[in-house]
């Protein structure tokens, strides 16, 4: 099994956490590793819906990212990867505090992955469900970051 390597991972972390859409949100990669993922978002009045609760949206933004970010690092260098299929399961509201997901790799074939994601709050209360399907794509670049360590030690 391939070894990561940290300093790319830790070049992802900073890439990724300041993305524009990732700041958009508040949206952090806390934890990324081989097969696994926690990401993490602090619920601010901006993440709410008419209703006072965290909008769906901001769930589906944050299980997506957490399972394409468990899988991503087990795929060949110099592949990226692209969202074919989102299922979500909204479990239980949230108005405050955090959200933490989970995300972690079932299968990574060929051309298609599958990942699972598990949304909770600071007190391990499960609120969300999901899985995707992945497509593996050759070409894919990370704009402007074309100055990354090898994503692999051996």
């Amino acid at each position: 099994m391939k070894r990561l390597n940290p300093g790319y991972i830790e070049s992802i972390k900073k890439m990724v956490n300041n993305c524009p859409y990732f700041t958009l949100i508040s949206m952090e990669i806390k934890e990324l590793g081989m097969g696994k993922s926690v990401l993490e978002v602090q619920v601010k009045e901006k993440h709410l819906q008419p209703f006072e609760m965290v909008h769906g949206g901001v769930f589906s933004s944050l299980m997506d990212a957490a399972i394409f970010w468990a899988v991503y690092p087990q795929i060949q260098d110099g592949l990226g990867l692209t969202t074919v299929e989102l299922k979500i399961n909204y479990l239980a509201p949230k108005s405050s505090g955090s959200l933490i997901a989970r995300g972690k790799t079932i299968k990574i074939g060929r051309t298609l992955c599958l990942g699972e994601g598990f949304i909770e709050d600071e007190d391990g209360r499960l609120l969300a469900h999901g899985t995707e399907t992945m497509m593996i794509l050759e070409g894919l670049k990370f704009k402007g970051h074309e100055d990354l360590p090898p994503k692999f030690l051996d």
